[in-house]
């Protein structure tokens, strides 16, 4: 569902986001898998009640407002759906570890190309799909 009655959030906010996903994926894969669990709490969060609610987002939203480093405005709707993603893989990921599995290691390793994807070339694969998807069914007017 395309969502306006949310606020846009800032692309530069969106990126460092994804630098820190990227960041927290590879410390699993070296430290502890058991840090996923801070990427299914922020996919959680950002996801399905809003980035306008995440504490780290306000945060990175403040400190870059500060310097100036914001970006521009981008549709919220789009990264929701980004974050649901994040928290379903990274969801995926924790509980094969916990089952003993050693496929944990396959979501984490998409969430690394998807993640950076975001911040070194600000293209967001769900945010593709999400568009592709409105684009194919667009929304009604019921």
């Amino acid at each position: 569902m395309l969502r306006f009655d949310i606020p846009q959030v800032w692309s530069n906010v969106i990126r460092l986001e994804a630098l820190v996903s990227t960041l927290v994926c590879v410390l699993a894969l070296l430290v502890s898998p058991w840090l996923l669990g801070l990427l299914i709490l922020q996919g959680a969060v950002r996801g399905f009640i809003g980035h306008h609610r995440c504490p780290s987002h306000l945060l990175w939203k403040a400190a870059l407002a500060r310097v100036g480093w914001s970006g521009r405005k981008e549709d919220a709707g789009a990264k929701m759906f980004a974050n649901k993603m994040l928290f379903f893989a990274s969801s995926i990921s924790l509980g094969l570890y916990a089952a003993g599995s050693g496929l944990w290691v396959v979501p984490a390793l998409a969430l690394i190309v998807l993640a950076t994807a975001e911040w070194a070339l600000s293209f967001c694969a769900a945010c593709w799909v999400y568009g592709a998807w409105y684009r194919r069914f667009p929304p009604t007017g019921a």
